[in-house]
């Protein structure tokens, strides 16, 4: 019988203790599939930060560290700048990187700092009961908002996309098997540009949270879709090599 299927070697032996049908698992196995097929596991550092991805450390066969809340890129450029053989990543959630940690988000990117970040985009705070986020929906119900968020959301990679130094930033979601494997070509292209030294990359991740948005498997991948694509448009923001080629042709 054919193997369709096998855990990434870059995996521990540990079960996932995200929630159901939330997208944190998905872009997990990308990131590991990613890095092996880079080959770059044993020069890999990841930053992970407060928020559901916290236990991000417990996953992955590669050196990570954990910072405070909002500081992961800052972190990540201390150690791409004394290290900047390895390759450096920071994995966030949107409470982290668009709320506390903007200040850094922006100059980080504004740098053109050589390192990737991951940014799960699932409009809430996940971790701490869904409450209202940066990127938070207008008339979205949620713990801190039963009524309806009054507030418009952050768009980061349009704000970080008229910088100039930024050398990639995409929008990407998990929803089905061909936007899956459009993440996937969006991650790694964002490992690929560090690798060559083009500079600073973001890919955001529409991420469905159905815990905290008190929706079924089903209907959180369809709120993503018909709701939070509005807002958050799937696309490639800045790519410096596509650019490049443009002028060469």
């Amino acid at each position: 019988m054919k193997k369709v299927y096998c855990r990434p070697e870059t995996f521990t032996d540990t079960p996932f203790t995200y929630c159901p049908a939330c997208g944190h698992s998905i872009v997990h196995r990308l990131m590991s599939e990613i890095i092996e097929e880079l080959k770059i596991r044993e020069k890999t550092i990841g930053v992970f930060c407060v928020g559901c991805a916290v236990t991000g450390t417990d996953y992955f066969k590669f050196d990570s560290i954990l910072s405070d809340h909002g500081r992961a890129p800052a972190v990540a450029t201390g150690i791409k700048r004394i290290q900047p053989d390895k390759i450096v990543f920071s994995y966030q959630g949107n409470g982290d990187l668009a709320a506390i940690g903007t200040t850094e988000t922006i100059h980080t990117a504004n740098r053109g700092e050589n390192i990737t970040v991951i940014f799960i985009n699932n409009a809430v705070y996940g971790m701490t009961g869904g409450q209202s986020a940066p990127t938070t929906l207008p008339g979205q119900k949620t713990t801190t908002a039963p009524k309806g968020n009054e507030g418009q959301p952050i768009p980061v990679c349009e704000l970080l996309s008229v910088l100039k130094r930024p050398a990639y930033i995409a929008r990407v979601t998990v929803t089905s098997p061909k936007e899956v494997m459009r993440a996937k070509a969006a991650i790694k292209k964002a490992f690929l540009y560090q690798i060559e030294g083009k500079g600073y990359s973001l890919v955001e991740i529409l991420s469905p949270c159905p815990t905290n948005w008190k929706m079924s498997p089903k209907d959180s991948q369809k709120f993503v879709e018909k709701e939070m694509e509005r807002y958050f448009p799937l696309g490639t923001f800045r790519d410096v090599g596509e650019a490049r080629r443009c002028k060469k042709s």
